[in-house]
């Protein structure tokens, strides 16, 4: 039996050879589908406890990303994320929040304030009978009074079903009002349009949203006992991606939780991983995987390489995994080890079709991280989901054997936990990212990520060319935002 089955390169082992170009940066497209999902752009932020919540979410699928919320939370919690980023725009609002004439003042201003939403509706038998908004609320002082004695109740500006967002727009702008609740021929509520909504559909021309106009996103879940519970918590709150996130996605669990999942739930898009071979990769999209997330060990904060011995380069992993993938008409998500902008073109060059990225993310100021301030700078806590410092259910331990087994515990960490530089905003961090992956794809001759799957070429690079690949023989004064990323 021949044990060394090949050589393993990853990202600082290879370099795209550049080919002819007509193309500029500017006129490239980097949409990409995931199943029905369609992103603007191939970013996906890591379902990390210090990378992804709602506030990442929302602020990576405005730019036209997918934000997965990680599941080291209550189901409840988790839920709850996902419906934030669910309702924080719309087109048309089709199950808008609404109370009753009864319930209290200071229920309504709780609603208002866990969701930033400036009003609600007020309903009776399904009927729309006033609203209730800030401007009521403004000078009120008693929010111990029912929601009737406070409310507008006359004069309520409403639509018919089906008003477009630009016939909305116009009747928002005549009245000077800032929601437009649609109501039936008997004056039941059916929807609510908001200005608010109206004006981010302009802000973000690239968000990445669904049939109705929300925001996409993802939640992550493992294989524990209640995963299935936590699934069908998630797409009550309409998640539109479940990420089923193992450390070791080539094993029986796996593939059992994906059938299952998709039985439940077949029009979610399940991405499933990690795995890092081809075979792992064909029992994934066998057993009903509509994507494949492929990575062992290369994140900046695992240390399961070094502890298990365990791993396949990356580059190598994508290339062996994509094949496949190909063949089965599954795309294939890089996760992890990616430094820099080039590292995204490599990726997608060597077949993935999107990149999940935590380390690049984490540093910035949507992420759920701790903020620091270290000798003078600005840093955000980031941690492997390995590492000892999180109480992973999923982490191995050797017990002793003894009557009690449990008092003598040693859990195998294969993570760790540091300082990350803080970044600032994500439009910015996405900006030189979004910004080098066109000019790679220029210099490769590719309009788009298929062209990059299909004509890319990569030539191997040794140390010396690695040395020549990153800035050298100079003092440096000024670095450039692509360059200090990390």
């Amino acid at each position: 039996m021949n044990k060394l089955v090949g050589n393993g390169l990853t990202f600082d082992d290879v370099l795209i050879v550049p080919d002819f170009s007509d193309i500029p940066p500017a006129h490239v497209d980097t949409t990409v589908r995931i199943n029905d999902i369609t992103l603007k752009i191939p970013f996906l932020s890591a379902g990390m406890d210090t990378v992804t919540e709602s506030q990442m979410a929302i602020a990576i699928a405005r730019c036209g990303g997918l934000g997965i919320i990680h599941r080291h939370m209550p189901i409840a919690t988790q839920a709850s994320e996902v419906d934030r980023v669910k309702r924080s725009e719309h087109g048309v609002i089709t199950d808008p929040f609404s109370l009753s004439p009864n319930h209290y003042v200071y229920e309504a201003d709780k609603l208002m304030g866990k969701y930033r939403i400036s009003g609600v509706p007020i309903i009776e038998h399904d009927k729309l009978v006033g609203i209730i908004t800030n401007r009521d609320l403004r000078f009120e002082t008693d929010y111990s009074k029912k929601i009737y004695e406070v409310m507008t109740k006359s004069n309520i500006i409403t639509a018919s079903v089906g008003t477009t967002l630009e016939e909305a727009k116009q009747i928002l702008t005549r009245h000077k009002v800032e929601k437009l609740p649609l109501v039936d021929e008997n004056f039941n509520l059916k929807g609510l349009i908001t200005i608010k909504d109206i004006n981010k559909a302009v802000k973000y021309p690239l968000s990445a949203k669904d049939s109705q106009g929300r925001l996409i996103v993802g939640a992550a879940v493992g294989i524990k006992d209640d995963y299935m519970e936590r699934v069908h918590a998630l797409a009550k709150r309409k998640v539109d991606v479940i990420a089923l996130e193992v450390f070791h996605g080539h094993a029986g669990e796996v593939l059992t939780a994906i059938r299952a999942i998709k039985a439940d739930f077949p029009t979610i898009t399940l991405i499933a991983g990690n795995v890092a071979t081809p075979e792992a990769t064909r029992l994934l999209i066998e057993a009903g995987a509509d994507a494949v997330k492929v990575g062992i060990g290369p994140s900046s904060v695992s240390t399961k390489r070094m502890i298990a011995g365990i791993g396949v380069p990356q580059i190598s992993a994508i290339l062996n995994c994509a094949e496949v993938a190909r063949e089965k008409g599954i795309p294939i998500i890089a996760d992890g080890g990616i430094r820099f902008s080039g590292d995204i073109a490599k990726a997608l060059a060597a077949g993935a079709t999107a990149c999940m990225m935590g380390n690049l993310f984490a540093g910035c100021e949507e992420s759920p991280g701790i903020t620091e301030l270290f000798q003078g700078r600005k840093y955000k806590v980031y941690r492997g989901m390995e590492s000892s410092t999180y109480d992973e259910p999923e982490l191995p331990s050797i017990e002793n054997d003894s009557d009690n087994p449990r008092t003598s515990n040693i859990v195998i960490s294969r993570g760790v936990e540091g300082r990350i530089t803080y970044k600032g905003n994500l439009y910015d961090v996405l900006q030189q990212l979004l910004g080098g992956l066109a000019v790679g794809m220029s210099y490769a001759g590719c309009r788009s990520v298929t062209d990059l799957h299909n004509k890319a070429q990569f030539i191997q690079v040794t140390p010396a060319g690695l040395r020549e690949s990153h800035p050298h023989d100079i003092q440096i004064t000024r670095e450039s935002p692509n360059y200090n990323m990390v």
